[in-house]
């Protein structure tokens, strides 16, 4: 593979990429809708992953993009899980009895899932394993939580329901931080619900943390990082700060530029060694792991072959052929209305919003979320897969990455690997593997 010298170095903080193709590229499926029956027909569905999505939150902080509301008026929580409990009905009865159906994994996320009340958190676990058939004792389940919501009734519904990992989002423990991120709490709170957590034995705690607050400087974030650790996190999540449209800093008018890229970059650098200096291992730009930590289930969301149900109408279901949810937005009113809409449905046994998944993308798919973990991508799986290496199909792109440095030489022929400064730059990286049709997708979308 032939090294050209590059032209430019891109933009670091691009996108954060999760799953792909980025929901943005969905669209309304219309009289094609297909029968969720159809759809799975033929699917295996023996190692399924099962997600339940809560799309309520107490407050929505500044940096938030996600499918949230703030409240639940009017007892909606309650018609929520009423619609959940219908749709989790069909979705079962889709996917038949004709083979092995089981899940490796579930999760519950949001929004904030433990929102909901104790109670109704025991109905979220039933509608998980008595309309699904999920056994949430024997596999590993991941639930998203707040300082606010970590009360210790909810946190022992979860324990003895059988989360192995909980994950808070805490993103600064200094108060100024947090306020600048619009985000109302205070430390002895964070503190206070942290010590709930780890009273209730959940094995794996994990902590998200934020930098490139304004005002945020070398220091502040290693106060952070320094109070996270003393707490003796299995997990932490390091994530860097967006400002996207239609939320409360995009509102503000903040806009990304150089000075701020080279300030995330610089902090993403230092908490990367302070935490590999104490005993965590890195397992992808933003995950690192405590060694010898009980694993919490799949990388990131790495699972390329597994299909996944996702349940609520912020979630997104995988086939190998669609990907599938409902109706996506950001601002409040659209929010409203798409839960609104979702509470009266009573019938759930067709994809309404989607993409299709040619050969094409599932190859970007497999390179791409191979390749944003710290460990790589086997080329021999890839082949078996695929017919032929990752370089043959993406011979222009994998120069590209050599060319940056972002690929470790050291990895041998088996193994495609990014080198440090590669997953320094993963959200630069993964864009650059979208299809010209996605990209056209997610250009064309209107925020909403």
């Amino acid at each position: 593979m032939s090294t050209p010298v590059p032209q430019f170095l891109p933009r670091p903080y691009q996108s954060y990429v999760y799953a792909y193709p980025h929901k943005t590229a969905y669209r309304p499926l219309g009289d094609s809708r297909p029968a969720l029956r159809e759809l799975w027909a033929h699917e295996p569905k023996d190692a399924l992953s099962l997600y339940l999505h809560i799309p309520f939150c107490e407050v929505r902080c500044g940096f938030c993009n996600l499918f949230t509301r703030i409240g639940a008026p009017d007892e909606l929580t309650g018609r929520y899980l009423d619609a959940l409990d219908r749709q989790a009905a069909a979705v079962r009865e889709a996917l038949g009895d004709d083979g092995p159906v089981r899940f490796a994994a579930a999760a519950f996320g949001g929004g904030t899932p433990t929102f909901l009340t104790a109670g109704e958190l025991e109905r979220l676990c039933d509608i998980a394993e008595k309309r699904m058939g999920a056994d949430l004792t024997a596999v590993p389940l991941s639930v998203e939580t707040s300082p606010a919501t970590a009360t210790a009734d909810r946190l022992a519904v979860l324990a003895e329901r059988g989360t192995t990992r909980v994950s808070i989002g805490v993103q600064s423990f200094v108060d100024a931080e947090a306020r600048a991120a619009v985000r109302p709490q205070r430390r002895a709170d964070v503190e206070a619900a942290l010590g709930r957590i780890r009273d209730a034995e959940i094995p794996v705690l994990n902590i998200d943390l934020i930098y490139g607050i304004d005002g945020q400087s070398e220091r502040t974030w290693l106060s952070s990082l320094d109070a996270a650790l003393g707490w003796e996190p299995e997990e932490l999540y390091l994530y860097p700060l967006y400002v996207r449209p239609l939320t409360g800093l995009g509102r503000l008018g903040a806009a990304a530029d150089a000075a701020w890229d080279e300030q995330r970059l610089r902090l993403y650098r230092t908490g990367r060694d302070h935490l590999l200096a104490r005993g965590y291992e890195q397992v992808s730009m933003r995950m690192f792991r405590r060694a010898g930590a009980p694993p919490s289930g799949a990388d990131d969301h790495a699972c390329q072959t597994d299909g996944m149900i996702g349940l609520g109408c912020g979630a997104r279901s995988y086939t190998s052929a669609l990907h599938y949810s409902f109706d996506y937005a950001v601002g409040m009113g659209e929010i409203r209305r798409i839960i609104d809409d979702f509470t009266t449905t009573r019938d759930f046994s067709r994809a309404e919003v989607g993409r299709r998944v040619d050969e094409g993308e599932a190859r970007r798919r497999h390179l791409l979320q191979s390749l944003l973990q710290a460990k790589g991508m086997e080329v021999a799986d890839y082949r078996e897969r695929f017919g032929a290496a990752p370089a043959d199909h993406f011979p222009a792109e994998l120069e590209r990455f050599a060319a940056l440095g972002w690929l470790d030489a050291a990895a041998g022929p088996g193994r495609l690997r990014l080198s440090p400064e590669g997953l320094a730059h993963s959200d630069a990286l993964g864009p650059e593997l979208f299809s010209p049709a996605v990209r056209a997708a997610m250009a064309a979308y209107e925020p909403k």
